[in-house]
């Protein structure tokens, strides 16, 4: 509402969302941890979407975060995966259905970033201390890595750009 009131309208939304559970064994994610992880990652996109589109005009850009996961999968991140697979589908759907307003959307799917987060995720000491060290550069992204995906999605220079998703993951190579 504040947003609205100050500035009238939206230009650019970023959906940027993400909870997950490490865990290897299907079995063992429980249907309270998947809903959860579908609520906060999957239906909270939703919810914004429908949310800020009374005040999204021609030349609005929507921009959502999935993951290299998406692509490549993760053994431990089962029920996170599947989330991204499911925002990566909205948003190519999503950008064919806001087309003929002139409202884009997009995607980035960043590989494995550090943020001051990462220690707190749940990972062993093992799993932080090689954190990124499976990527071709051999190491984790940093935010201001990843950052300039957003800028780019979110101003003229994509403007002929809908339904895509870039890819800061440290050279990964995934199908798009």
């Amino acid at each position: 509402d504040f947003a609205i009131r100050k500035f009238g309208q939206i230009d650019i939304l970023v959906n940027n969302a993400g909870e997950q559970h490490p865990d290897k064994d299907v079995t063992k994610i429980s249907r309270k941890q998947l809903k959860r992880t579908f609520q906060t990652n999957v239906y909270g996109m939703f919810y914004m979407v429908q949310a800020a589109m009374p005040y999204l005009q021609k030349g609005a850009a929507i921009i959502n975060c999935t993951s290299v996961t998406m692509y490549q999968g993760a053994e431990e991140l089962l029920d996170y995966s599947a989330t991204k697979g499911a925002i990566t589908a909205f948003t190519r759907s999503l950008s064919q259905n806001l087309a003929e307003k002139g409202i884009r959307v997009n995607g980035v799917a960043p590989g494995p970033i550090w943020t001051p987060l990462n220690p707190f995720g749940g990972s062993s000491e093992e799993k932080l201390e090689t954190f990124g060290q499976n990527t071709p550069m051999g190491r984790p992204g940093q935010p201001n890595e990843v950052a300039p995906s957003f800028l780019f999605l979110a101003c003229e220079d994509s403007s002929y750009m809908t339904g895509q998703v870039l890819h800061p993951n440290g050279g990964t190579i995934v199908g798009s």
